[in-house]
């Protein structure tokens, strides 16, 4: 049997925090998920992906550190509708406290493109191709 990459794992200080960012960004998390140390959804074309909280890790693998908030080792990128709804989805995140890494711009490789951090400060881009 061959492997299949099937699922994104995020580690997360703020379960409720972190779904309602992810479930601004279009994600289909059931609400009553929130309190939940593991929760899994599903992305379109069978893809998953899944959070834990920190202590749910450190529950099965007790040396485990999460190390520095952040980092840029993860990429996660949102397809946006169109150049103008990048820049309408970063004002909203960003407004409702998130952190902007990178205000929207226009990419030379025909993006327009913005980075705002989840709660846990990983990069999460946000694009649509211009014209």
């Amino acid at each position: 049997m061959t492997p299949r990459f099937d699922l994104i794992g995020l580690v997360t200080a703020d379960m409720p925090a972190s779904l309602a960012f992810y479930r601004r960004l279009g994600l289909d998390i059931p609400a009553d998920a929130d309190s939940q140390p593991h929760v899994e959804a599903s992305l379109p074309g069978g893809l998953r992906i899944a959070w834990d909280t920190e202590e749910t890790i450190q529950s099965f693998d007790p040396g485990w550190n999460p190390g520095p908030r952040g980092g840029g080792r993860l990429g996660l990128a949102f397809l946006c509708d169109s150049p103008a709804a990048v820049d309408e989805l970063y004002a909203e995140l960003t407004g409702a406290g998130h952190e902007g890494h990178k205000e929207p711009w226009d990419a030379f490789w025909g993006q327009r493109y913005a980075v705002v951090a989840d709660p846990d400060g990983n990069g999460v881009d946000l694009f649509a191709r211009l014209s």
